[in-house]
């Protein structure tokens, strides 16, 4: 049997990052053939829940670029590698110097999530907090309150590209860790930046979830540098026309655009879903 692993944000999901009705009935459909699919996202849990939910993903999902697999069936997670504290300040320091706050994320033991950062710093943080995840029933605290023992699993920041850029050349370099940066909002300045352990990542969580599930073959999907991993774990990789260079280099071929409902449409072909 095969494993079809998403992407959400810039593949599976639209411009408006949702999943359409046509790729809504495409997953029916897939459902239906017992063709097996997940997702694979540098989300939270929470940041994607309400997007999954009515979507029949029912197997393991990879959270946060590999971090953490949330299985639906017991409502808990595997984790992976974690940062430590002094990992953590690192990635702190460098945001705090470049005058974007630092979101530091750390999974609790009723397997929720808390989240510690100083002051905001921009009006936009405020604005777009939503796009990194940061919603109900997510807890916020001061980032003096964190715990010495927290289990930190990354760090998340959103602001002006070029202060974004700044932090990433700040950390690169340092042992441990690993840097993620893409656009926040399409067609503005805006980007994200996630970072977290080197030693996690979309490939290590899919070839577990490989073996976990007793699956044969992975096709992937992404569009980013996060998904790199992936399309080197998986025996297919398929890259949307808005994916960036490095991804269409490393795909099996390159498909529709995200916003044309590109991944479905190649689905439908793939595995003759229209075909009664």
């Amino acid at each position: 049997m095969e494993l079809v692993v998403f992407d959400l944000d810039g593949t599976l999901l639209n411009r408006a990052s949702v999943i359409s009705d046509y790729t809504s009935e495409t997953l029916r459909l897939l459902t239906e053939r017992d063709i097996a699919y997940t997702v694979a996202t540098g989300r939270t849990l929470h940041g994607a829940r309400a997007i999954l939910d009515g979507h029949r993903f029912q197997l393991p999902h990879v959270y946060k670029n590999g971090v953490m697999i949330w299985h639906p069936d017991s409502g808990r997670f595997s984790s992976g590698a974690m940062l430590t504290p002094p990992e953590m300040q690192v990635v702190v320091r460098a945001c705090v110097a470049h005058g974007v706050t630092p979101f530091v994320f750390t999974l609790d033991e009723d397997e929720g999530s808390t989240v510690f950062h100083p002051p905001l710093v921009t009006g936009i943080e405020q604005e777009l907090i939503h796009n990194i995840g940061i919603e109900q029933p997510v807890k916020v605290r001061d980032l003096d309150d964190l715990p010495a023992d927290a289990r930190i699993t990354h760090v998340n920041s959103i602001g002006d590209g070029d202060a974004i850029e700044a932090v990433l050349r700040s950390v690169k370099g340092e042992p441990h860790l690993v840097a993620y940066s893409g656009i926040a909002l399409e067609g503005q300045q805006w980007r994200w930046l996630d970072i977290h352990h080197s030693d996690a990542s979309k490939g290590g969580a899919i070839l577990s979830m490989k073996r976990l599930l007793g699956l044969e073959r992975v096709i992937c999907f992404g569009d980013s540098d996060n998904d790199l991993s992936m399309f080197e774990a998986a025996d297919e990789g398929y890259a949307p026309a808005n994916a960036n260079d490095r991804v269409k280099s490393a795909a099996t071929a390159v498909i529709g655009h995200h916003d044309d409902e590109g991944i479905a449409r190649f689905l439908r072909e793939r595995f003759a879903l229209d075909t009664r």
